[in-house]
């Protein structure tokens, strides 16, 4: 056994600090190797999409049933749809209440229209509904996925042949993509209708003034990109979901960990996804004008 030299010395003197700079001193190329992982898991899941329906039509519309009216107890009160229908309910309602406030605190309050014509369309819905896809779906398969791996049913797949990839990662991509379109309807739907009945019925404002800003700002345009931005935020939670759920390992704990960080990851990109999609369609014109 070698004699310790000079260098060893502060490594000796101070055991915790040592092993706590070892431990996080490789954290900046972990990091790296971490999105380069996921990013490659990503393009390789969604290249592999057309091989999966041609291959596994069957296990794609299982999930697609599943994700859309959930298993179990889930499917008593609706699955996802009724979920998604809540929060952006809530987040309607919110949208409404500020608005109003915030507006009515410079005399404008009729705007309240414009405000969920504008606001709803471009920013609310699509968070709303992919945190609550991530939240349902997106763990969902990240534990179902961490279970398989951990069981070492994942590499039963492989040993059958069977592209574990495609079978498990694209099939939940591609229902995630159908699924998302109906969804997000209700979603955007359930969004105005709060916001209407909160405006009209909660603070008197008369119906036509709120329908007429309202119908004068809600431009097609805007509603078909924000079903792009929300088929886009899908395939990020998905890949996101299944990717920590493919590569989880440690046992169940393990798993517990990774629906854990599939999730706050999720809940970040979904925003930056959205923010960045406004930022491209709307950075240099808004396509709305409140003066003539």
């Amino acid at each position: 056994m070698a004699a310790p030299t000079a260098a060893d010395a502060p490594r000796v003197r101070f055991p915790q600090a040592a092993a706590a700079l070892s431990r996080y001193g490789n954290a900046p190329i972990k990091l790296l190797v971490e999105i380069g992982q996921l990013i490659w898991f990503a393009l390789t899941a969604v290249r592999l999409i057309p091989f999966a329906l041609h291959r596994y039509p069957k296990e794609v519309l299982r999930m697609v049933a599943q994700m859309g009216m959930g298993t179990g107890a889930m499917a008593v009160v609706g699955g996802t749809a009724a979920i998604v229908g809540f929060i952006t309910l809530s987040a309607g309602s919110l949208v409404a209440i500020q608005g109003y406030a915030t507006l009515g605190n410079i005399g404008v309050e009729a705007f309240t229209g414009f405000l969920a014509a504008l606001v709803n369309v471009r920013f609310v819905a699509p968070v709303a509904a992919g945190q609550a896809l991530a939240a349902t779906v997106g763990a969902g398969a990240t534990a179902e996925l961490g279970a398989m791996r951990i069981s070492e049913e994942i590499d039963a797949l492989e040993v059958m042949s069977i592209r574990s990839v495609a079978f498990l990662a694209s099939t939940r991509v591609v229902s995630g993509l159908v699924v998302i379109i109906p969804l997000y309807g209700l979603a955007i739907t359930m969004a105005f209708l709060s916001q209407q009945v909160t405006t009209v019925l909660l603070y008197g404002q008369s119906i036509g003034t709120y329908n007429h800003y309202f119908h004068t700002f809600l431009r097609l345009n805007d509603v078909a990109w924000s079903f792009g931005e929300v088929l886009l935020v899908a395939v990020v939670v998905m890949t996101t979901h299944c990717y920590y759920g493919y590569t989880a390992s440690g046992g169940p704990v393990g798993v517990g960990e990774a629906v854990g960080r599939s999730m706050r990851l999720s809940l970040i990109t979904i925003v930056v996804v959205v923010v960045l999609t406004a930022m491209a369609v709307y950075g240099k014109n808004p396509n709305f004008n409140l003066t003539v």
